[in-house]
């Protein structure tokens, strides 16, 4: 059975020094077409929702429950880097961009970052750490990979309502068959990433 995330790296940090831990994730490297969007979450130790994980292992119904609570019961901040963007730095760097955003908009600055992944975005200000799968290691990143993943997929639902027959809604604009075959059908829209090579071959 694999372990649940815990507060083990907050912990680590509070005891170095810090006052303020926040988690910060990202969601939407994958997709063909919409931002790519992160949050930074930090909790309230002694009032967080149960149930906090890896938003891969939750389902749809269980994520919205915990993005609406943890809207209301932590420090929570939501940004994006624009289609435009990931085109013009390519998205790795667009990716760093949303999550240096997503924490620069937290209520009150966090002094210690636990980042997802393997690397630290060089605009951070303060400490943080790079957490190589965080969302299932560290509560305050979970909260962060659920809060990122709600609000994009009810982006992606919006805006498959404006471009219909590229299945958004339910693809989020990740390449599904569906999605491939769509975009050779009916061409490319302005949310489609032109850097990303099926979009570009096609144009």
């Amino acid at each position: 059975m694999t372990k649940a995330p815990d507060f083990s790296y907050e912990q680590s940090a509070l005891a170095d020094g810090a006052s303020l831990v926040a988690g910060v994730d990202e969601v939407g490297r994958g997709p063909l077409a919409g931002p790519v969007v992160a949050a930074a979450v930090r909790l309230d130790p002694d009032n967080f929702p149960a149930g906090l994980d890896d938003s891969k292992k939750l389902s749809s119904a269980r994520r919205v429950a915990l993005a609406r609570t943890l809207h209301v019961h932590a420090d929570v901040a939501i940004a994006q880097a624009s289609v435009e963007e990931i085109d013009q730095i390519n998205i790795l760097h667009a990716s760093m961009l949303a999550m240096e955003r997503a924490v620069a908009g937290l209520a009150e600055p966090a002094d210690h970052i636990l980042v997802d992944g393997n690397r630290v975005p060089a605009g951070l200000v303060g400490r943080a750490t790079a957490v190589v799968k965080g969302d299932a290691r560290s509560l305050s990143i979970a909260a962060a990979s659920i809060v990122a993943k709600v609000w994009r997929d009810e982006l992606m639902v919006d805006l498959a309502q404006q471009h219909p027959g590229y299945g958004w809604e339910h693809n989020a604009g990740y390449p599904t068959k569906m999605h491939l075959l769509a975009l050779q059908n009916l061409g490319a829209t302005p949310h489609h990433r032109r850097s990303f090579k099926p979009v570009h071959n096609i144009l």
